[in-house]
């Protein structure tokens, strides 16, 4: 399903994003945060409370098979994707929250991640082979937090060459992404077509789930609607990469293929799902803003 070059690749495209990723922020951008926290520990409670959940609950509902459900458990226990800062971008949401919560989320997972992943597997009573270590994982992610601290370095050192770092990590993330994805799906085209349709449910169902759950709770919280919309899709779009990244130095063979169904699935899909809900997004933001801009001028008018 995913061959050893696009396994280096994978690879490669993690280490450069996380390194673009922290060629985005300054030391300031968590103070920022620290002083008005509230968005971001909204977002870190939808990313590591209702996805992780709803993972679960998906699996238990659709009565998947263990390697199945490792899969799933583990796609909605990883941290924020980068792309979901490229789907606020042209949704028109707040860029800023979106790359603080994507930061701080991928910060946090080093400890997160590895617990969540152990507490919902013993949960879907998953032991053995189908048992992913926690240390692996934990690996992976310390591993990836280096190029994350050396890209925030490299900005304080030289903003331009942090600035020229950034692009170059969201750019090459895109990439990939459509490089997998173009050579992935002409050659798996049959494995697609004898695919049940409860597991398409369950990858899709992730996604569009977790950003109408990420949507809710935020406005419960009373967050504006934009700020909202932002963490509805940093909810959702999970790391897609980083999933199968663990998956592949994790296990061999058949069971491998089994676990990456749904993690490749996932990216696949959410891709999709995500650029429909962004022209609703950022229609919405247009409407919101014309709004806004009439209400000024009545008043200017009225004064």
């Amino acid at each position: 399903m995913i061959s050893e070059f696009e396994t280096k690749l994978l690879g490669i495209m993690m280490i450069v994003i996380m390194l673009g990723m922290g060629a985005s922020l300054t030391w300031r951008d968590f103070l920022i945060a620290f002083r008005k926290p509230k968005g971001v520990l909204v977002g870190i409670l939808c990313q590591y409370g209702i996805m992780p959940l709803l993972g679960f609950l998906l699996a238990q509902a659709l009565g998947l098979s263990p390697a199945l459900t490792v899969g799933l458990i583990l796609m909605a226990c990883m941290p924020g994707g980068t792309t979901s800062n490229i789907f606020t971008y042209f949704s028109k949401a707040v860029l800023a929250l979106s790359i603080m919560m994507t930061s701080v989320s991928s910060l946090v997972a080093l400890g997160m991640v590895p617990a969540l992943l152990e507490f919902y597997s013993q949960m879907a009573g998953l032991e053995g082979d189908f048992k992913i270590p926690a240390g692996n994982v934990a690996q992976v992610l310390f591993v990836l937090l280096v190029p994350t601290v050396l890209g925030m370095v490299l900005r304080k050192l030289s903003p331009n060459i942090g600035a020229t770092v950034e692009l170059l990590g969201g750019f090459l993330g895109v990439v990939v992404i459509l490089f997998l994805l173009l050579t992935w799906v002409p050659r798996n085209h049959m494995l697609l077509a004898s695919t049940p349709w409860y597991v398409f449910f369950s990858a899709i169902g992730l996604g569009v789930f977790g950003i109408t759950l990420g949507y809710v709770l935020a406005r419960l919280f009373k967050q504006d609607p934009n700020r909202s919309r932002t963490i509805a899709l940093e909810t959702g779009i999970q790391n897609g990469p980083l999933a199968v990244l663990i998956v592949t130095l994790t296990f061999t063979g058949v069971m491998q293929q089994e676990v990456l169904l749904i993690p490749v699935l996932y990216s696949l899909f959410i891709v999709i799902t995500s650029s429909i809900i962004t022209v609703f997004f950022r229609r919405k933001s247009i409407q919101e803003a014309l709004a806004r801009d009439r209400a000024k001028d009545g008043s200017v008018m009225a004064s």
